[in-house]
């Protein structure tokens, strides 16, 4: 039992090690880091329903996801291809692809989800400074 334990607790710091690289290395892990932190200021500011919280949660976890499965093809792709190779940059550019689809899939359910609370919101204060 002790020794599962130990694995698991060497498993866990594997995975910080990967998430602290992601945040060290990849840039466009800052601008996700933006949009999460973003995102869950205003969905407080407008006191959201649970269960639009859970779908924003799945759908920041997908994001990031993407992100870090799109790091690890690179770092693999790398290593097996340190040469320019043409598979090697399907390889890469689909793997961005599947972060910019899962960024756009966010950007919509953000709009779905927070932009009527936040335009009941703010409506007034806009109106107002129109008139």
């Amino acid at each position: 039992m002790i020794q599962f334990i130990k694995s698991r607790i060497t498993s866990f710091g594997h995975a910080f090690h990967g998430w602290a690289y992601v945040i060290r290395n990849e840039k466009n892990a800052w601008i996700h880091a933006v949009a999460t932190i973003c995102v869950v200021i205003v969905a407080t500011w407008l006191v959201i329903p649970l269960h639009d919280w859970a779908i924003l949660v799945l759908t920041i976890a997908m994001v990031w996801a993407a992100e870090f499965l799109n790091t690890s093809i690179e770092a693999v792709v790398d290593l097996a291809s340190p040469a320019h190779h043409p598979l090697a940059k399907v390889g890469k550019d689909v793997g961005a692809a599947a972060v910019l689809i899962a960024a756009g899939a966010a950007v919509l359910v953000g709009m779905l989800i927070l932009g009527p609370p936040l335009w009941f919101r703010t409506a007034p204060f806009i109106l107002q400074l129109t008139r």
